[in-house]
């Protein structure tokens, strides 16, 4: 008699079906947050997308076919996912830097109960696997527990960008052959749409990823707007240009780039400040 071992997973098996429903919640998060502003971010947005379709369609193939091949594949989407989050947490990943906020820790902890979760239910469908599931659990729960880990240790210390303190001399840099203004060290400043000429409504999580530039301004050669100042909430002085609350941005590793233009991020859309003469 024919086996079919190593072929499939029970069609009905609680693993499979609690893999599936993890990596939907996976892919709902992701979606949100296209929807919500990634998707205007250069490269990471239609990484965003593709991220979101393949967990609903690895999630609906699992549990059609009941595959321990598509189980696996869930599994190591699953851990791939955690891997690029890490990435852009420690060193940026495609010109974005991440930082800290609670979707990412929930889809990271969620990635990571997906991965444990279909590894274990493809272990038993694994070609000539008897008792695979069972030999494989302290491999797995180790996995696990190192990529939480990994997890908590990111979260805990993302890549920040310093915060100039005291007064700043705002230059003009040509940034990709615009005339921008930038600060002192020749990073490009940004102005948020949403602010007014003399309130700042970028806080939290939103000041982490746009470090508001602080401290009294002043002028250098090429400069010939209004500087002026305005009073966080925290109590410190943020400068303004033209009546726009000027921020630096945390995917700007360095002098010359301005990857936060345009972007719609933290609530609406930010700009770079080109400068004419």
């Amino acid at each position: 008699m024919g086996s079919t071992k190593g072929t499939s997973l029970p069609r009905r098996s609680w693993l499979g079906i609690a893999g599936a429903a993890l990596l939907v919640a996976s892919g709902a998060i992701h979606l949100d947050l296209y929807l919500t502003g990634y998707r205007t971010i250069p490269t990471i947005g239609p990484l965003f997308l593709l991220q979101v379709i393949a967990a609903f369609a690895l999630a609906v193939a699992i549990l059609v076919t009941g595959s321990w091949l598509a189980a696996a594949a869930g599994a190591g989407f699953a851990i791939s996912t955690l891997g690029g989050y890490l990435l852009s947490l420690w060193v940026g990943l495609f010109g974005f830097t991440e930082v800290r906020t609670t979707a990412g820790i929930v889809a990271g902890i969620i990635d990571v109960a997906a991965f444990a979760t279909l590894a274990l239910a493809a272990a038993p469908g694994l070609p000539y696997a008897k008792d695979l599931g069972r030999r494989l659990l302290p491999a797995v729960a180790a996995a696990s527990v190192l990529a939480l880990a990994l997890l908590f240790a990111a979260v805990a210390t993302p890549k920040t960008q310093p915060v100039a303190t005291g007064p700043d001399v705002l230059k003009a840099r040509d940034v990709g052959g615009v005339n921008l203004l930038t600060n002192a060290k020749g990073l490009t400043l940004y102005w948020f749409a949403p602010d007014t000429s003399s309130k700042s409504v970028c806080y939290g999580s939103c000041a982490a990823y746009w470090p508001p530039v602080t401290g009294d301004p002043s002028a250098g050669p090429g400069v010939t707007g209004t500087l002026g100042t305005i009073s966080r909430t925290d109590g410190t002085t943020q400068a303004t240009y033209d009546g726009h609350p000027l921020y630096t941005y945390i995917g700007d590793s360095a002098p010359g780039t301005a990857s936060g233009n345009n972007i719609n991020l933290n609530g609406g859309l930010w700009h770079d400040l080109p400068l004419t003469g």
